[in-house]
């Protein structure tokens, strides 16, 4: 693998890490911040007889524009036929001395906005907007910009019913709105088991690239070195044993690497450390340790010296020539060790 290749594609893949982690974090952030909600707290009160009774409901919310803050009032509906309050000549009946008052509106035929602003513009000082018959309690936030100066909140179509039967049937209801908790979706709610489980899948992609490019680092390193002991390999003398050669014969040497004798025919390889052995025994011992079995010599500190043997030991220098490597890639470090092998045979033929 091409280092310059691993290293472009460790840093177009930490980008990508790091992109995809700040998108999803800033839309998470912006649908967090839509999404959230306030709690509108509405204390209810009536007199029935001489009790007067009180009760607190939470199943409020704020519309989306409206300002978080507390009024208080008399609760009142609009004349039939405006229940709706999407006519400008709606009217509320309200006493002369009735002071602060709040709306009572029963959801549709038309938007919230307008809703509001109706209610508003006869002087009440805050908007309870009841929801579809048959949603039972259920509440949302209510789009109404526009109406940024007005209090209004949502409430379930059972509540608002049972405000409504209460005026009806001529019993004074005073409300007060009150801000309530702020909630979020609950993947906001989990926003920092989120962002742990992201840094953990972005360190991880890291680390994961950071281990691909050293791997790839360590095979061109390998490589590399692979072919200098080829090249030093490919620099070193052959000689083929002859039957009046000293080493041959039963007072003759063996081989180090293989511990055998040395027998006329053998081709052996001729270290620049003096040291000889039979070329198939060394080359693959030298392809995996760079060093002379016997002194230790490193044969990668002479790459590209060509040293010729004195004549006594009749050295046969090798007719193979070094290739001239421009990079290095997993194809010739594979061909070299094979091209060395085949070295050996046409050696072992010449005589």
């Amino acid at each position: 693998m091409n280092l310059l290749g691993a290293a472009t594609e460790r840093r177009k893949v930490t980008t990508l890490c790091f992109l995809h982690l700040g998108i999803y974090l800033g839309l998470q952030l912006q649908s967090s911040q839509a999404d959230g909600f306030w709690i509108a707290n509405i204390n209810v009160s009536f007199q029935i007889g001489n009790q007067t009774v009180w009760e607190i409901a939470e199943n409020g919310v704020f519309a989306k524009a409206s300002p978080l803050k507390k009024v208080a009032g008399i609760v009142i509906p609009p004349e039939e036929p405006h229940q709706n309050a999407c006519s400008s000549v709606t009217n509320f009946s309200k006493s002369g001395n009735a002071g602060s008052w709040i709306a009572l509106i029963m959801r549709g035929q038309c938007s919230f906005t307008k809703k509001i602003n109706v209610a508003t513009e006869k002087g009440a000082v805050g908007v309870i907007i009841y929801n579809y018959p048959g949603t039972g309690n259920n509440a949302f936030p209510m789009f109404n910009f526009g109406t940024e100066d007005a209090v209004a909140v949502m409430i379930g179509n059972l509540k608002g019913m049972d405000l409504l039967r209460l005026i009806q049937n001529g019993i004074q209801v005073m409300a007060t709105i009150d801000v309530g908790k702020h909630y979020y979706p609950w993947l906001t709610h989990y926003m920092g088991t989120v962002f742990i489980f992201s840094s953990v899948a972005v360190a991880y992609c890291t680390f994961y690239c950071a281990g691909k490019l050293r791997r790839a680092r360590n095979s061109a390193q390998r490589c590399q070195q692979e072919l200098d002991i080829t090249k030093a390999i490919n620099h070193l003398g052959l000689r083929t044993f002859k039957e009046d050669d000293k080493e041959v014969g039963s007072n003759g040497e063996n081989c180090a690497v293989c511990l055998e004798m040395y027998k006329p025919k053998d081709v052996a390889r001729i270290l620049h450390c003096g040291h000889l052995f039979h070329k198939i025994c060394v080359d693959p011992w030298l392809l995996k340790h760079q060093t002379c079995p016997v002194c230790k010599w490193d044969m990668l500190g002479t790459v590209g010296s060509i040293t010729a043997e004195v004549e006594p030991f009749g050295v046969q220098l090798s007719n193979e020539t070094s290739s001239v490597i421009n990079s290095p890639n997993e194809g010739i470090c594979q061909e070299e060790p094979a091209r060395i092998q085949k070295g050996s045979k046409a050696q072992s033929g010449d005589k």
